[in-house]
């Protein structure tokens, strides 16, 4: 079961249009490098519960044949004022309407939210559950005390079996520094614990009923990569790592041209007066002109136009971004019609307050 139908405030505006599962590092949607991961391990049933622009997910996936699994939809909204519009269950709502819809949790079940890239050992991760005759277990990794406030904090005891719960505490009050991953294994009979017809979630409500009622409910702590965009600056930062070769399984597309140079088809680059410092990506369609200095790590998108003059430094440029003669674009992320920093402070286009200008180059 993959989480896909939240609204991704916090990652605004990059989810401003896109479903937060479908926001891009390295050209692809982050739910795709889930939906790879779960086949790898043989997991081939895969319900995805949506609400906001679902159809950019379902367009994309379809039923999920090109990753040889079998993927299924919940759509979560109702009718108002002659309208379809998103309502979303929560977390844990959705997977109950899924149950009395057709009985889809008829075995032990991964859940896993659609926003997070992770190369966890799903086996070992099994494994565990089943020893340990659990009827829940939620995965978690542990984190630096300074940053437990930015998470659900799990506390267990000596066996792992969970006690109780903290949610963004600070530092000073942090039982535990085992952050929930949003990685989740289930029994059938957790389902039946979920209220049907009406919001529900897992962390806030579900997880606490299961400690009250001392049923069986154990947390997993777990040495993997998981790689989180809750927040605008979490996004900037995965994809300096990414872009800088530090997560395995996740390689640069297109050709190398040049050490650390990767370009798609049919670029126009001046070569000789370009200064491109690596890693860098240059997508398809893409025009450099002459002068302009790229500082990696950065990711170009497809239909990108960086004018003469202009530098690009440790930033992302969607596709169709055109950055405008002599402009500086450095720790950003940036689209045609807006440019975010790294602590995530958003600049739109035709805001004549800043001195950045950018556009779309399709104009």
């Amino acid at each position: 079961m993959i989480l896909a139908a939240g609204q991704g405030t916090r990652v605004r505006p990059l989810t401003k249009q896109t479903p937060k599962p479908m926001v891009p590092i390295l050209g692809k949607p982050v739910m795709e490098y889930i939906i790879e991961h779960l086949a790898r391990y043989g997991v081939h049933d895969i319900m995805v519960n949506v609400a906001f622009n679902h159809w950019k997910i379902e367009n994309y996936f379809g039923d999920g044949h090109r990753w040889g699994v079998e993927i299924g939809y919940a759509f979560e909204g109702a009718r108002e004022h002659g309208e379809i519009v998103p309502r979303p269950l929560g977390s844990a709502g959705g997977m109950r309407r899924i149950q009395d819809f057709s009985g889809f949790f008829d075995d032990t079940t991964i859940v896993l939210c659609g926003d997070a890239i992770i190369d966890l050992d799903l086996q070992a991760a099994l494994f565990e559950h089943k020893t340990k005759g659990a009827l829940a277990s939620v995965v978690t990794l542990e984190v630096p005390l300074d940053q437990v406030k930015n998470y659900g904090i799990v506390v267990a005891d000596n066996e792992g079996r969970v006690t109780s719960f903290q949610e963004k505490p600070e530092p000073e009050e942090a039982k535990s520094q085992l952050a929930s991953t949003g990685i989740y294994i289930f029994e059938p009979s957790v389902i039946d614990l979920i209220p049907p017809d009406r919001e529900f979630d897992i962390g806030s409500q579900l997880f606490p009923l299961l400690v009250e009622k001392g049923l069986p409910f154990y947390a997993q702590s777990r040495h993997f990569n998981w790689i989180d965009i809750g927040r605008v600056a979490d996004y900037w930062a995965v994809c300096q790592r990414v872009l800088a070769g530090e997560i395995a399984q996740m390689d640069m597309p297109g050709k190398e041209v040049r050490p650390g140079v990767w370009v798609g088809l049919n670029t126009r680059i001046d070569w000789d007066t370009v200064k491109i410092n690596g890693p860098v990506y240059i997508g398809s369609g893409s025009c450099v002109e002459p002068g302009v200095t790229l500082e990696g790590p950065c990711w170009i998108g497809h239909g990108s136009r960086l004018r003469q003059g202009c530098s690009v430094k440790r930033s992302v440029l969607f596709e169709y971004t055109r950055v405008s003669e002599n402009t500086v674009l450095e720790d950003v992320v940036a689209s045609p019609q807006y440019c975010v920093d790294r602590h995530g402070k958003t600049t739109y286009q035709g805001d004549e307050t800043t001195s950045l200008r950018w556009g779309d180059a399709r104009a």
